[in-house]
This record gives C-alpha cells, structure tokens and sequence, in this order.
C-alpha cells in the first residue's frame, strides 16, 4: 500500500499552494511532513506560479512538531543538528526566491508557530490560535524569532506562561501577523494578494525581497535566530524537561497537557481591565 502523501501542490495562474495535508494528525509536522515541504519549496523555485502559499488542510494550520516522533535518546550534538536541519526549512521560505505567503486559520502552534516569522507575509484568520506548545518540553526556540516582529516583551508574554496563544487579531496588532480576515475568505485574500505581486515582473519581485531581508539581516535577525537551536537542545537535558518526559510516559500526554491549560496571557489582561 503506497503512503498517503503529507503534503499536496496545488498551481494556479499567479498563486501556487503547498498545503500541508496531515488533518487527522493536526497537521503536526513529523519527518515526511518537514521532508516533503523542503522538497515542495525546493521544486517551486523554478517550477509553478510566480508566487508562493502555504496552507493547512483540515481544522487548523499545524500543531505543532510531532511528538510521536521525539529521540529521548539522541544525544546533544544530535538534537542541535536536527533542530538546526528543521530551521534550515523555514529559512528556504526566507531565501526563496518567490514570494511565501502564509494563510493560517485555527490552531498554530509551537514550531508551526516559529515557520511564519520567515514568510514575506502572514495572512491569518480572525479566531485563529497561534503560540507555544502546550507544555515546558524545551524553549529557546519558538519566542526568540518571533523577537524581531513583535519586540522583546512581547516575545517574553508569549514564552513565559505555557502554551500561551494570542488570535488572529492580536497577532496583527502586535505585528506579528499582516491581516486577520475572516475564515471563510483567507484562502481568497491572499490568493487576491498573490494577483496583484503577480504583476510585478519576478526578477523585480525577488530584488525587491532580497532588499528588504537585507534590512532586516543587518538588525540582527539571522544572528537572532542562529543561536536558538543550542539554547533548545540545551533545555531538552535539564532535569525538569526530562522529567516531564518522564511524567508525559506515565500519565499520557493529553492529561499532561490539560493539566496546564490555562488562561492567556490576553485573556488574563481582558480579565483585570473589566475588574
């Protein structure tokens, strides 16, 4: 029996998708899933329409990296090289030399939360729900890229309590996100944002990217995010990640995780402003 793909290429006239095509496991990106889209990217470069999407098939974007997954045995050299191999990914969208834009509607989180900071532009639905892993398993990784698009005390809001999340809205307002609209006109919007680039001769539009990056890489941005894969494996041996390992091994990780639901961050302010 041949595998089911985890991802699909869809090619339109101005706009082609990468749709990321795991919705009965949330989307989360397990090793086919990273491979394939590397491999999507990689193609797109000369293949398809002059403008790049990304989407999620079913109830939400992506959940996150696959747990299922996870090498508690590898060693720390290891850990750094996978996590960098996973960021390399992202940064294929930020040197790509088409534009990437991303349309995330219901849930995003963890790493699928980390991808979008290196996107051209990240159109999101107005209920979506965007942030960290819903449990302390690591850290260092997520919140420093999200550092350069949103500020430093807003990066640390997000980080600071577990699974913290913002919506569609608030992800705009704090810069993070270009528009929230809502679900049922995401794939429209940014496929009406993808007709008008369009225009723009390709050569001209990855000039123009390649400018504005520039600009951003002297800030600091790259320098930022190359740290972050040493600070994340670094966690993943402190003895309290390994113990909640060990607590995820005993007690499941869904009662795991519900035992640290919580309020937001946003949620928490709303609360004490009606106060």
């Amino acid at each position: 029996m041949t595998a089911t793909a985890p991802l699909r290429i869809e090619h339109g006239e101005t706009l082609s998708w990468i749709v990321l095509d795991r919705p009965t496991a949330a989307n989360a990106f397990n090793g086919a899933l990273l491979e394939a889209f590397s491999d999507a990217l990689a193609r797109l470069e000369t293949e398809g329409a002059p403008v790049v999407g990304v989407r999620g098939e079913g109830k939400g974007f992506s959940a996150g990296a696959d747990l299922s997954e996870y090498n508690a045995d590898a060693t720390p050299v290891d850990d750094v090289a996978r996590l960098r191999r996973n960021l390399d990914r992202w940064l294929a969208m930020w040197r790509h030399p088409k534009p990437v834009i991303l349309a995330i509607h219901g849930f995003c989180m963890g790493i699928s939360a980390q991808m979008p900071c290196f996107a051209d532009m990240v159109i999101v639905t107005q209920d979506a729900r965007i942030g960290e892993p819903g449990i302390p398993l690591g850290g260092g990784y997520v919140a420093p890229a999200w550092a350069h698009h949103v500020g430093a005390r807003r990066a640390k809001e997000l980080a600071f309590l577990p699974g913290n999340w913002v919506d569609g809205e608030t992800a705009v307002e704090w810069g993070w996100a270009n528009a929230a609209v809502p679900a049922n006109a995401l794939v429209a919007c940014v496929e009406a944002l993808a007709g008008r680039m369009a225009m723009i001769p390709p050569s001209v539009l990855a000039i123009k990217k390649h400018s504005i990056n520039r600009a951003m890489e002297a800030q600091g941005f790259l320098s930022a995010v190359n740290a972050i894969s040493e600070s994340d494996a670094i966690l993943h041996l402190e003895p309290a990640v390994l113990a909640m390992r060990q607590r995820i091994a005993d007690e499941g990780l869904m009662d795991v995780v519900k035992s640290y639901r919580g309020e937001s961050s946003t949620q928490i302010f709303n609360r004490f402003k009606k106060d």
